[in-house]
Formats: C-alpha cells, structure tokens, sequence
C-alpha cells in the first residue's frame, strides 16, 4: 500500500513491546504505544518519533477511550500481558488467576474487536498476538498462565477463519524464554529469584522477538504467517531446558 502504515503495539513501556515499537518504527510505521507506565511510555514515543496514549486493557473504559483516538489501523500487536505467582492449583491465589485472564485473554478480545472495523478498512490490515510456547504446553505451578495463554491462542486462532476471505492477517508469536521484566512481575518485583530462570543459558531478548514481528508484517499482503515459535537453542518445551 501507499503512504505511511500505522501501527498500534500495546504493554509498549519494556520488553517486547518498546522493542517491537522501535524496530517497527525503523522500518517505516508511524507508530502509537499503549501502556500503564506513562513515563516510561512517552520516552519511547519520544524517541521513537510516536505517540503514546495510556492504555490499561484489564478496563474496558481505557480500551475505549485509547481506541476511539486511533484513526486509522494498519497493524496491531496485541503484547500486553504477563502473569503473576507460580503455584500449584491447590493453593491457587485467585486473584492472581484473575488477572491473567484479564490481561492476557479479555485485553486481546478487548482491543482486537475495538480496532477490526479500522483495521479491515486499511484494506491490508494485521494483527499479531503475542501469546508464549506456553500456549501450547503445561508446566508445574504455571496453570494460572499457561491456561490463560492456550485460551488467548485459541481466541486469537479463531479470527483466522472469522475473517477469511478479508483483507486482513492474522499472526500468533509464541516465544520461549525471553528475559525482560516478565519474571520480575511474575515474583512481585523479586530481582533475585527472577534472574536465576535464566542463570546457566542463553535466553532470547526483547530485540530477537521484535524482529520476528516486523518480518511478519512485512510480507506481500497475500502472505499469512500463521504461527511463528522461537526458543532460545536451549529450550526444548516450557518446563524443560538445558543449563551449563
């Protein structure tokens, strides 16, 4: 298509999401960020010669309000999420459930429906999904995020078929181990704990999953790349890895 494309990539103040922001601001988008962390959002907007909006996808109303200043949506890169606590299901802490499925489920459905109308009327529309390899496997203590991503996968797999024939694409991201601030979160801000999941590998960072995400939407419009999985070379599925 002619003119400048834009891009909408959400949870874009760390990780792969500023990464993704930057990379696809290098290859030509004008880019718009959505995020909780304000501060740390307009100083990627900033440099990235982009706008940020405040965006909290767990609430409804901040989707909307975000949404309603977008005027027109070239590609869309559903990467807000996380998860929170690693426990067995016997001691389940709600609320922690709770959250994930907020964020990581309800806050795709909550955006991506927002912006279809905008992003079939580009007439080369796209929208990328960040999920994880724990999407399509389990682990001990993790079912509260594995169970959200696998539902959020699913939801996400499902506008394939709703929609073919349009003009739109739709690409999941199912990263392995990448080490951003996600462990960080996930421990409550524990530092320490969170740097031992990646002690003894090497893991992939924000940047490699960025380019994974402008090489997709890239492509030739009749080009659809469905699922794209990246681990670091040391892991094989979530639970199981190879340490030094």
């Amino acid at each position: 298509m002619n003119g400048v494309r834009t891009a909408i990539v959400t949870g874009a103040s760390a990780g792969i999401g500023a990464a993704t922001a930057r990379q696809l601001a290098a290859a030509g988008f004008r880019v718009i960020v959505g995020a909780r962390r304000l501060d740390r959002l307009k100083a990627i907007a900033d440099e990235i010669d982009g706008l940020a909006l405040p965006l909290d996808v767990t609430d409804g109303d901040s989707v909307t309000a975000f949404c309603d200043q977008i005027p027109a949506c070239h590609v869309l890169v559903n990467n807000a999420g996380g998860a929170l606590g690693l426990e067995p299901i016997a001691s389940a802490d709600e609320s922690h459930w709770r959250w994930m499925w907020e964020a990581n489920v309800l806050g795709t459905l909550r955006m991506t429906k927002s912006l279809l109308p905008k992003l079939i009327a580009s007439g080369d529309g796209h929208v990328v999904t960040v999920t994880s390899v724990a999407a399509t496997d389990t682990y001990d203590n993790g079912a509260g995020y594995t169970s959200a991503k696998h539902a959020q996968s699913a939801l996400h797999r499902t506008l394939r078929g709703e929609h073919l024939g349009q003009p739109i694409r739709f690409t999941e991201i199912l990263p392995g181990l990448v080490e951003t601030d996600f462990s960080v979160t996930r421990f409550g801000g524990d530092a320490e704990r969170a740097a031992k999941v990646y002690e003894g590998l090497t893991p992939l960072t924000a940047d490699d999953v960025a380019e994974v995400i402008v090489f997709a939407v890239t492509r030739p419009s009749h080009v659809n790349l469905d699922q794209i999985v990246l681990k670091p070379r040391a892991q094989y599925s979530p639970a199981r890895v190879h340490r030094e």
